[in-house]
């Protein structure tokens, strides 16, 4: 685990079974300190915000009494800038791609519990893209895209009422066709629990040919 920087000025070295425990196995290096309140498993998926710091470890496995505070320590926020960031067109999903793909994340949980409430997600890698087009009928020039997909890796955390916070890792893929016409769009999302990007991605042609049926798909 990376040091965070500023010393938190701690020097008592807790009586911790588990974190003398941790720090044994990890000579060297530092124990994360995790804050239970924003994430309930310490073993699955930790936002980075729900760490407080972390505890430096010694060449021979003790703590050495310094501690390094984690400067984004807090409530866990969204994370969309693996799904912004890179230089890939995404205007079929409207002026601001996160907060839609965010919207159809949320459909999603929603249409399996009805009272669920996402309260942050994060895209966890760059997704996987597919976009097809025809040549402009009075321009050869010009491009037109007529169907576009995304497979985007996430991870969230969701409150249900009779199921309280889970944090969920999976892939959220979306299709789309007839942006460009004839006929009216259709949009179909997959909300894939537990897959792999590769997995996901390998599937966005076949998806797309589900709701499209058309030939010429190109990768973009």
């Amino acid at each position: 685990m990376g040091l965070f920087g500023s010393r938190g000025g701690r020097k008592v070295i807790p009586n911790d079974p588990g974190l003398l425990a941790a720090a044994a196995e990890n000579p060297g290096g530092s124990v994360v300190e995790i804050d239970t309140m924003y994430i309930d498993d310490p073993n699955g998926y930790v936002p980075p915000e729900a760490i407080r710091g972390a505890w430096l470890v010694d060449s021979s496995g003790k703590l050495t009494g310094e501690y390094e505070e984690n400067p984004r320590y807090g409530a866990p926020q969204d994370d969309f800038s693996k799904l912004t960031d890179p230089d890939h067109w995404l205007g079929w999903l409207g002026d601001d791609p996160a907060t839609a793909v965010r919207k159809g994340i949320e459909e999603s949980l929603r249409a399996q519990v009805a009272e669920a409430v996402v309260e942050w997600v994060k895209i966890l890698e760059p997704p996987r893209f597919l976009t097809g087009g025809r040549r402009h009928s009075e321009d050869e020039q010009v491009m037109l895209v007529t169907r576009a997909a995304l497979a985007a890796p996430f991870a969230l955390s969701v409150r249900a009422t009779q199921h309280g916070r889970s944090v969920l890792l999976g892939v959220f893929s979306w299709a789309a066709v007839n942006l460009s016409g004839p006929g009216a769009r259709r949009d179909r999302h997959w909300f894939d629990l537990g897959a792999g990007l590769d997995w996901a991605g390998d599937r966005l042609r076949e998806r797309i040919y589900e709701i499209d049926g058309a030939d010429g798909t190109a990768e973009g």
